[in-house]
């Protein structure tokens, strides 16, 4: 069930593929993408997805660390809103999550932190219980707040956190940009489900570094 489709060597030529492919089947919509109307959310990118030690080990996820990286830098550098979120659960607020996986990720267990290789300091962490990052959190106000029209979206899991926070912010009136190389989740069939899906009726599939050549030559 697990592969990595996407490895530090694969995922250039890789998410050019998947991004090609997309565009052949749904017809994009034509929303040019504004940097300094624009929000980042990093999804979940906890320890608790990224070590191999861990049952919930996403094999590809380690692959997008760069990229994201590089966009929380030029985010940061133009004083743009980076919303980092780490998924965490308790007794009362997992609902039915607790059906659904095999163990709730806990804020005391060390694993629920988000890696350090992603340098949070100048970002919002915000803690989440459910798929949906909006689901009972201040992420809307933070957005409304700092005037944002347009997110970005990085992390993961492709077809289950980013997936649903995707639609939710597309229901709430905000544009949304889904990275092809800053999502990842168990395996391609899951990743490329959800980039069509998105595609066709809530999202604009773009690459990384289509996003920071917008950034890097935004004149505001």
């Amino acid at each position: 069930m697990k592969e990595a489709y996407f490895t530090f060597v694969s995922i250039f030529q890789k998410s050019i593929d998947m991004l090609q492919e997309i565009r052949e089947q749904v017809q994009q919509r034509s929303i040019p993408f504004v940097p300094g109307q624009s929000a980042l959310l990093v999804l979940d990118m906890q320890r608790y997805f990224l070590e191999n030690s861990s049952h919930a080990y996403v094999p590809s996820a380690q692959a997008l660390i760069p990229g994201i990286g590089e966009l929380i830098q030029e985010y940061t550098m133009r004083n743009l809103p980076v919303i980092l979120t780490r998924h965490l659960n308790s007794a009362q607020n997992a609902k039915l999550m607790a059906r659904w996986w095999k163990e709730l990720i806990h804020e005391a267990n060390p694993l629920s932190e988000i890696i350090e290789e992603l340098h949070v300091s100048k970002g919002i962490v915000l803690k989440k219980s459910q798929y949906d990052a909006f689901y009972d959190t201040s992420l809307e106000d933070i957005l409304k707040k700092n005037r944002v029209n347009q997110v970005v979206i990085c992390g993961v899991m492709t077809h289950l956190c980013c997936e649903t926070t995707a639609r939710s912010a597309f229901m709430r009136g905000f544009e949304v940009f889904f990275t092809v190389d800053g999502t990842a989740t168990y395996n391609e069939n899951f990743h490329l489900a959800t980039l069509l899906n998105l595609s066709h009726g809530f999202a604009t599939a773009t690459l990384v570094s289509e996003l920071l050549t917008s950034l890097r030559n935004d004149g505001n």
